[in-house]
């Protein structure tokens, strides 16, 4: 049997536990979503949201991309924003890259990848960014891994900059921003404890759109 073939059988297989345990399953899961997570991560194909983080369905919005970035041009992560925080009203917003992430090390070389350039374009300006820091790291694994961390840092405060995170959190309290890295090499999840009422609070100068954000 190919592995084309497997999904499919894969599939009856969880249909049949889930029906096990819970006869009414996907009669719930046809009835809508209230998920309390918005997931923005990688697409690398070892790196999957509902599995390492044990959620069930419907409990996780999900949106992934190459290196887990939030661009304010792309209408994909602004649209997937804006619904999960405006009319799924999720309580928290997870940026997730992980270590040895293929776009992240791409974003350190010296090439042209064509298509790819203004994408990774986004990560080469985290390394700008935080240049004085990266260039004093003399082990490149860990610069490397650095430049991963930052750029989740970095990519949260792009969250932090829309409207509908600013509008939502000053009339719920809610959604928070977090940062994590998932280490491919161990299986964690590290939680990078990004502050994001400070982060907020710091950015509002700048990034201030009138929606009455006081923190």
């Amino acid at each position: 049997m190919s592995l084309y073939q497997e999904i499919f059988e894969n599939n009856q297989k969880w249909v049949a536990e889930k029906k096990a345990s819970n006869s009414e399953f996907f009669k719930h899961l046809a009835e809508g979503q209230s998920p309390e997570f918005l997931y923005i991560g990688c697409s690398d194909s070892r790196v999957t949201a509902e599995e390492m983080s044990g959620v069930q369905p419907g409990e996780m919005f999900v949106h992934r991309n190459i290196a887990n970035v939030v661009s304010n041009t792309d209408l994909n992560a602004m649209s997937v924003i804006q619904y999960a925080v405006g009319h799924l009203k999720v309580k928290h917003v997870v940026v997730c890259g992980h270590y040895y992430c293929g776009g992240v090390k791409a974003a350190m070389q010296a090439q042209d990848l064509g298509i790819l350039n203004p994408w990774l374009r986004n990560i080469r300006d985290v390394y700008r960014l935080h240049k004085d820091e990266l260039n004093a790291i003399a082990d490149e694994d860990a610069r490397y891994k650095r430049l991963v961390e930052l750029n989740v840092e970095e990519q949260c405060i792009n969250v932090i900059k829309t409207a509908i995170v600013q509008k939502q959190f000053v009339e719920t309290g809610y959604p928070i921003v977090h940062g994590w890295v998932f280490d491919i090499r161990t299986g964690n999840l590290i939680d990078l404890k990004i502050d994001f009422e400070e982060k907020l609070k710091h950015i509002q100068e700048i990034y201030d759109l009138g929606v009455g954000v006081t923190v």
